[in-house]
């Protein structure tokens, strides 16, 4: 698309179908990286914020819809054979999946470091509500 003159759609397509992802996976790798050993460090929660909005712009699976529909439509015209790009793009999908079903977000802010400094607190496992309802 860049060298037939569609510089603006080519940007687009670069920024959602590559850009956004990969910086999806760099910043929950280093934020998985950082929160390793708690205090976390309070960078952790400007990437847990980029990593919500990096998300949302994540196209990967429209872009892989459209891919499957243009193979499809232009398998009447010619002779279709999917190559490693598709099987790669499916891989991103599995893996954006994972991912984002496996990634707890709140775990991950319990482990950051307060602006103020202060680390957080561990909250002690208690009944909560069975405990108030067992004095009674």
């Amino acid at each position: 698309m860049w060298v037939q003159g569609e510089k603006i759609a080519a940007l687009l397509i670069a920024f959602f179908a590559v850009i956004a992802p990969a910086l999806q996976i760099g910043f929950l790798l280093a934020i998985l990286l950082a929160v390793r050993r708690p205090p976390a460090p309070r960078w952790v929660g400007t990437l847990l914020r980029w990593v919500e909005i990096a998300g949302s712009w994540s196209m990967v699976e429209v872009m892989m819809l459209g891919i499957l529909v243009s193979l499809v439509k232009i398998a009447a015209l010619a002779r279709v054979v999917p190559g490693v790009g598709i099987f790669a793009v499916g891989g991103l999908i599995l893996l954006l999946a994972a991912m984002s079903s496996s990634f707890d977000p709140r775990e991950a802010w319990s482990r950051v470091r307060w602006a103020n400094g202060e680390e957080p607190q561990r909250a002690l496992p208690s009944a909560g509500k069975n405990a108030a309802e067992a004095g009674r």
